[in-house]
């Protein structure tokens, strides 16, 4: 039998605005559906507008009066992170709660995004990058609060500097790794140079640990037409309270973070090796360790992107 874990409690989100990527499936909507539950106005930003659409009627359906707002987002077009950071400007509201949670994981032959970048590096990494520099006004109003979902594939690995697009050589593990230190390596350098400059922006980082979400599941536009046999394995245990967590429990680290968890700090499932149960602070990983790294990674980012922070 699935174990229960107690839900997170949320403080009272009434007239604040939360963005939530990756929203329309899996843990982003469970994200969702709990801030909308807590007050806010939750943005959805999604690729597929009929599958947004379903999951926005769920929201509603479980919380009515819910405030959710759909908009257009591929963030592995840097051009859509573009167009859907001016349409939020245009609409000039703060926004007070950021979880940068979408992502594609281990297609296995190399893929690239619109703007010719390494499938998982562009999409999980650089186009939240693009997106947070895009929003950042709008993060300032709000004294936001910015959660990036990282992955227990970031306790090893390394960013690999020669080759960022494994242009040669892909390794699906590697740049999928790759991908979730160089994240969680900017969303730590985010909140240092906020600090530094007087944003008023606070950033920390959040993994789910590992329950039977879609990352792993068919996805043919992956060149994956099957469920993999981890995510298998990963059902049949969760479902039995074995180890792993599960969808709704995945959903409470970034949560936790995005609303009262510190700066600065990792959150993810405290159970035996991290993999599921109660949400708590955890040591950072490793690769996440490294100032020098994270500076790196942000010039890198700024350059193949061309998005611009305040100096």
């Amino acid at each position: 039998m699935t174990r229960h874990i107690a839900e997170v409690a949320l403080r009272d989100l009434s007239g604040k605005r939360a963005v939530v990527t990756g929203a329309s499936d899996g843990m982003g909507l469970g994200i969702a559906e709990r801030l909308a539950a807590a007050g806010a106005e939750v943005v959805m930003p999604v690729r597929n507008p009929a599958k947004g659409e379903r999951a926005a009627e769920r929201i509603r359906a479980a919380v009515p009066g819910a405030a959710v707002v759909l908009r257009s987002l591929d963030l592995s077009s840097l051009a859509s992170v573009g167009a859907f950071a001016k349409e939020m400007a245009d609409e000039g509201l703060p926004v007070h709660v950021l979880v940068n949670n979408a992502g594609v994981m281990t297609p296995p032959d190399r893929q690239t995004t619109a703007d010719g970048f390494e499938l998982q590096f562009g999409t999980n990494h650089l186009g939240h990058f693009a997106l947070v520099a895009g929003l950042l006004p709008l993060l300032r109003a709000g004294r936001a609060r910015v959660t990036s979902q990282v992955s227990v594939a970031a306790r090893r690995g390394r960013v690999n500097w020669a080759d960022p697009n494994w242009e040669h050589g892909y390794h699906g593990r590697r740049a999928y790794s790759q991908s979730k230190i160089a994240f969680g390596l900017f969303g730590l350098e985010l909140d240092r140079r906020s600090r530094a400059a007087g944003w008023g922006v606070s950033s920390n980082l959040s993994h789910p640990g590992v329950a039977p979400t879609n990352l792993l599941a068919a996805r043919p536009e992956l060149g994956r037409d099957r469920d993999t046999a981890a995510v298998r394995l990963i059902r049949a245990l969760s479902a039995r309270g074995v180890l792993f967590g599960t969808v709704e429990s995945a959903r409470l680290p970034a949560l936790l973070a995005a609303t009262t968890g510190e700066p600065g700090v990792l959150y993810g499932p405290k159970g035996p090796g991290h993999l599921g149960g109660p949400p708590a602070p955890q040591p950072l990983y490793r690769p996440l360790r490294p100032t020098d790294d994270a500076a790196r990674v942000w010039a890198l980012s700024e350059r193949l992107t061309g998005s611009a922070f305040p100096t």
